[in-house]
């Protein structure tokens, strides 16, 4: 059992962000200590989310959608997961309004803070059959990269068009593929692991291309980016061109999926998922 892990993204010298609720970070050069792991959930899970009031949102093997409080315990179940096939992502940045999305079924399901279903939007009713990614707006309507078109979209609840963006082959010298929608801080981001992010403002227009390539769970913190690439940890701030990447450590480097929130770096594994805290 590990007392203190040293987490070595930050040999380098720079600072990690902390949560994506508060402009908090660690101060350059200052090591970041954690505590021995807790144990959140125990049993096999193929992905999770964290919402801003420290829920946990976990998808089992068994077809379930667990909510978990920041202690573990289980505040409420989804048991209809399959009923549209496989969830290929879901967003929880409004605990109160969750997406699901089934790429296959062009499906978008919302439950409620109790995992009650709310609203099912088939996506092909209105006319988009290849919607690669999903993401909620920050005015709880609902992003989506529409694949056929190669547009970045806004859709109200009721699946009806709100704006969308030039066609994006226009103005990039790339076939997009993106595999995430995130809306933070007065910006959309279109994450694309092969060609890197295509950031853009809320009317739509392309304001930057960030050529960050092969990132894996990305997160925007306090308009930072934070993400891996294969062992390593990459933070990216536009703002002042600073870029860093460092080796993770090995009970980080091997997870499935991780996740930085205010308490500490969720991890996904074989065990199921561990918070190293902050200390």
């Amino acid at each position: 059992m590990l007392k203190l892990l040293l987490l070595c993204i930050v040999m380098c010298g720079y600072a990690l962000p902390l949560s994506a609720q508060t402009d908090s970070v660690i101060s350059a050069g200052q090591k970041i200590i954690f505590s021995a792991p807790v144990s959140v959930y125990t049993g096999l899970a193929k992905q999770f989310a964290a919402d801003n009031l420290g829920n946990l949102y976990v998808l089992t093997d068994a077809g379930q959608l667990m909510k978990l409080n920041n202690r573990g315990d289980s505040l409420n179940v989804f048991n209809e997961v399959r009923r549209y096939g496989t969830v290929y992502a879901m967003d929880v940045t409004n605990p109160m309004k969750i997406l699901l999305y089934y790429r296959n079924f062009s499906t978008i399901v919302m439950l409620d803070r109790y995992l009650n279903i709310v609203n099912t939007i088939d996506l092909r009713k209105h006319g988009i059959f290849q919607a690669r990614a999903v993401g909620l707006a920050y005015d709880n309507n609902i992003w989506i990269f529409d694949e056929q078109s190669s547009k970045l979209k806004k859709i109200d609840e009721n699946g009806k068009q709100i704006t969308e963006t030039v066609d994006l082959r226009q103005v990039a010298d790339f076939t997009l593929l993106p595999v995430k929608i995130i809306d933070r801080d007065g910006l959309v981001y279109l994450v694309d692991a092969t060609n890197g992010l295509l950031v853009f403002d809320y009317y739509g227009t392309l304001k930057n291309t960030i050529a960050l390539t092969n990132l894996r769970d990305v997160q925007v913190i306090s308009e930072t980016i934070a993400g891996r690439r294969k062992e390593n940890f990459v933070r990216y701030a536009p703002a002042t061109l600073d870029f860093r990447e460092a080796l993770l450590p090995a009970a980080i480097r091997a997870a499935k999926q991780i996740y930085i929130a205010q308490r500490g770096i969720y991890v996904l594994n074989n065990k199921g998922i561990e918070l190293y805290p902050f200390q």
